[in-house]
């Protein structure tokens, strides 16, 4: 029977559930990747009433999903590329996931655009965000952010006293929403997982199933156990991302897709380095530059480079975080230094490739293929657009499939956590006395689980030791780390620092100063004896050090060599393929 919505576990029984039965039965769909495009078409076709398996060969969200700038927004450079679809579809979704799928995950945020020209720049950046709010308000539904206002020079000074007086002429301030990125995902996975969806991490596809000419299902390698299995499929959806072109060669010839990766690097350092209420969004010479608040600390970034090298762990080098530096410093009255960087993270972009060689310019829409019977591959795109790529993904599905599909009806399905939210938030003094945690310990909570705050309740009721919060990373509780394993299908120690939480960048010792502590809390769901914890930690540490070292280098090619000098905890075979 399918779980009651808000309750579908992900820890190491259902793993194994979930491969016994995509062994044990054909699927009508099995989807190849856990970002957040496979995620999206694994909860679309649950949803539609098809039988659903999703594997993912590392942790869910381990690429591009997990290192995103975290923002959910329409994308304002795009109307300067008079691509108003693109923005207008992107603003739909984000008023869909404020207000009604994910409002405990997403939330607004405002950002202050300085302006340094006098005259021109006001008025032709004022009637863009004229149009931005305008396309906000398509399709009857309402933006779920405030409008655009524009600024003296005084009054962002007020807002954003960090800025430097000579640096800007006036600001116009404008909202967007913001979104933890990997939690979203996981989130997403659970929601597919109570609908029916089967779901496993760390199972790479190996090989395709054929009959004749149609792609029949995929050859699987559990990577944890050593063991393959066959997964049969009436259709296979290829949702890999900057790996799209690898399961395309696993089948047979590049086929109709190519995707080029573009690397784009953030620092994040503490809230008091930059004295601000606000977000700041500023032009660069090839893109734009956000510093973006993100709980006690600020976001900065992004670049956006070609990237050949690597996919798993692209590198940030020593480049790279001058380059961020050097164009937010252009702004604030207090410079940035390297000291002042707790973490640093690089991601992929999977952009569709074009006749242009600059990145920045490769298409940042999506586009579903039928290359083979049996096969349909999904690519390019933004986060902010998962669920119309998903939605798109599984049309084609349904075209593939000799039954009648009923449409799609994502965009009426909140997310787990998202039921129950408001009242809970409204709620959340009374829900501090009954707990006996703090209130502000209880909108943490909130803000990451929604309504599921009560399985989290629920283990520190049982342990009231799991109520203490880490010993160096005290925004997260204890809690926060066994649950990941329990119930949000964390199966290794940097599924936790880097995704399940934060810490890993959240902390200028990178998570070591909890590496210890969060393994053995994961030791006992995990059923990891003290070989096993000094493994994890021995892993965890050399790929923090490997990192660091990395950052020190001046090349992409002398960072990616040192950060793959750490060996991945359970290696994926080559070829990488998710």
């Amino acid at each position: 029977m399918t779980a009651r919505m808000g309750t579908a576990r992900l820890g190491p029984a259902e793993r194994a559930a979930a491969l016994t039965q995509m062994g044990a039965q054909e699927l009508d769909v099995v989807v190849i990747g856990g970002g957040v495009v496979g995620a999206g078409v694994a909860l679309d076709a649950a949803t539609r009433g098809l039988s659903v398996g999703l594997l993912e060969a590392r942790d869910f969200a381990s690429g591009t999903s997990s290192r995103s700038s975290k923002l959910i927004h329409g994308g304002l450079r795009y109307l300067e590329q008079l691509n108003f679809d693109l923005v207008r579809e992107a603003l739909r979704e984000r008023a869909l996931l404020l207000q009604r799928i994910a409002p405990h995950l997403v939330r607004p945020v405002p950002f202050l655009l300085p302006l340094t020209h006098v005259g021109w720049e006001r008025p032709y950046i004022g009637a863009g965000l004229v149009m931005y709010d305008s396309l906000g308000f398509s399709f009857g539904s309402t933006r779920g952010v405030p409008g655009h206002r524009h600024l003296s020079r005084r009054r962002a000074l007020r807002l954003a006293p960090s800025l430097r007086r000579t640096a800007f002429s006036g600001a116009v301030q404008y909202w967007d929403a913001q979104v933890d990125d990997a939690r979203y995902v996981m989130t997403m996975l659970r929601t597919a997982a109570s609908y029916g969806a089967h779901v496993a991490s760390r199972t790479q596809v190996v090989g395709f199933l054929r009959e004749g000419e149609r792609v029949t299902g995929v050859r699987v390698r559990d990577l944890e156990a050593g063991t393959e299995m066959d997964v049969r499929a009436r259709q296979v959806v290829n949702a890999t991302g900057v790996w799209t072109d690898d399961i395309q060669e696993l089948v047979g010839g590049r086929g109709q897709i190519h995707v080029r990766a573009s690397k784009g690097i953030h620092l994040v350092v503490p809230r008091d380095r930059i004295h601000s209420l606000t977000g700041i969004i500023l032009r660069t010479e090839k893109s734009v530059l956000f510093v973006i608040p993100w709980g006690r600390h600020w976001i900065i970034g992004t670049t956006d480079t070609r990237w050949d090298l690597n996919r798993a762990h692209p590198a940030a080098s020593r480049s790279d975080i001058d380059y961020v530096l050097e164009h937010v410093n252009e702004v604030l009255s207090v410079p940035l230094t390297r000291d002042d960087v707790e973490g640093v993270y690089a991601g992929l972009r999977p952009l569709l490739s074009g006749e242009s060689e600059e990145t920045s310019k490769l298409s940042r829409e999506h586009i579903v293929t039928h290359p083979v019977p049996g096969l349909v591959m999904v690519a390019g795109g933004k986060y902010t657009t998962y669920r119309v790529m998903a939605q798109d993904a599984v049309n084609a599905v349904a075209h593939g499939l000799d039954q009648r599909v009923p449409p799609s009806c994502t965009d009426r399905i909140p997310l787990a956590g998202a039921e129950g939210y408001q009242a809970l938030w409204n709620a959340r003094q009374r829900l501090a006395h009954s707990s006996g945690l703090h209130v502000a310990r209880i909108e943490h909570l909130l803000q990451r689980y929604g309504s599921m705050v009560d399985e989290v309740l629920a283990l520190i009721e049982k342990d009231p030791s799991l109520a203490l919060p880490l010993s160096g990373a005290d925004d997260y509780l204890r809690a926060e780390i066994v649950y990941a394993a329990t119930h949000e299908g964390a199966r290794h120690l940097n599924d936790v620092l880097a995704r399940r939480t934060h810490i890993s960048i959240e902390t200028f010792h990178r998570g070591l100063g909890v590496v210890q502590e969060a393994a053995e809390l994961l030791a006992g769901p995990l059923e990891w004896d003290a070989e096993r914890i000094k493994r994890e930690v021995e892993y965890y540490t050399k790929r923090v050090e490997a990192e660091r070292l990395s950052q020190e280098q001046d090349t992409d090619q002398e960072a990616d060599a040192i950060r793959l000098g750490a060996p991945d905890v359970v290696p994926v075979a080559t070829p990488e393929i998710a």
